[in-house]
């Protein structure tokens, strides 16, 4: 066994999803404010600091029950249809039913190789995917892209929503059962690596529930953010006040030595690590 168990947020992490997700929020919003209002990624990011807007199709919806708001006209005024939005979002995001996987979701670059899980592999460190991704978008990604063979996957509809810890200690249990066990404490620390304040915050909500476990969150800076240094040291320092142990630019970043260092760290060492990294 290795240091650790290993486990991905796959938006902003395994891959870029700033031109894909991100510009379907942008979209959605725009056309259900009737095209008066197109949100910026800096509106997106400001949201998704709140911690509880991990569902994209939800922080569409709020974004345009938000603005309406700010013309002085209430939620009860506004008949939005959800089913609507969500229909509306992954024409754009995923592609027509008749035309699945030709919208946006084709435009991701990668931000992981195949190899850096081959370097988790040779080191002896379990790794999984926990996602508010549907499946569908989550395993096209994982088994398309990075040609991965149904890998260990907690998506959407198999877990609450982060930053709910139940998909975490889900997927932590399927690559060692000790790991999210309530009756004994684990003997395996669980490293969760996300790029939202949702992410942080699902760590927060881990230890709670399980203190008895070593649970270690993993700040990746998403690219939308690295355009400059200075937005990229504020978000890692967002991602650091939402419980960041550490921060990267990059996951792969987080090698098999940088885990062993971190792991063996105690908290007021990890603090020190978590410096916000130099934008690209």
């Amino acid at each position: 066994m290795g240091t650790a168990i290993v486990i991905f947020d796959i938006d902003g992490v395994v891959r870029d999803v700033s031109g894909s997700y991100r510009r379907a929020i942008a979209d959605t919003v725009e056309h259900f404010t009737r095209g008066k209002y197109r949100p910026t990624p800096a509106d997106i990011d400001q949201l998704k600091t709140e911690g509880v807007w991990n569902n994209d199709w939800k922080a569409s919806e709020e974004l345009v029950y938000r603005y309406f708001e700010r013309r002085g006209e209430g939620r009860e005024a506004q008949p939005l249809d959800y089913e609507a939005i969500v229909e509306y979002f992954q024409i754009r995001y995923r592609g027509p039913e008749d035309a699945p996987f030709t919208g946006y979701i084709q435009e991701e670059p990668l931000l992981m190789s195949r190899e850096y899980l081959h370097s988790l592999d040779n080191a002896g460190i379990p790794w999984g995917f926990f996602s508010g991704a549907t499946r569908a978008s989550a395993e096209f990604v994982l088994d398309n892209r990075l040609g991965l063979k149904q890998p260990p996957l907690v998506a959407m509809g198999d877990a609450p929503d982060k930053p709910d810890p139940m998909g975490l200690f889900a997927i932590a249990k399927r690559l060692s059962p000790v790991a999210s066990s309530m009756a004994s404490t684990p003997i395996t620390p669980v490293i969760y690596a996300g790029d939202t304040v949702a992410d942080m915050h699902t760590i927060r909500q881990a230890r709670g529930q399980q203190p008895q476990g070593q649970w270690i969150a993993v700040g990746v800076l998403p690219p939308h953010v690295q355009e400059t240094e200075a937005r990229a040291e504020r978000y890692g320092e967002i991602l650091r006040e939402a419980g960041a142990d550490l921060v990267v630019a990059n996951i792969e970043a987080l090698t098999p030595e940088q885990i062993a260092q971190l792991v063996q760290l105690p908290q007021t060492r990890r603090d020190a690590l978590a410096t916000p990294p130099t934008a690209r």
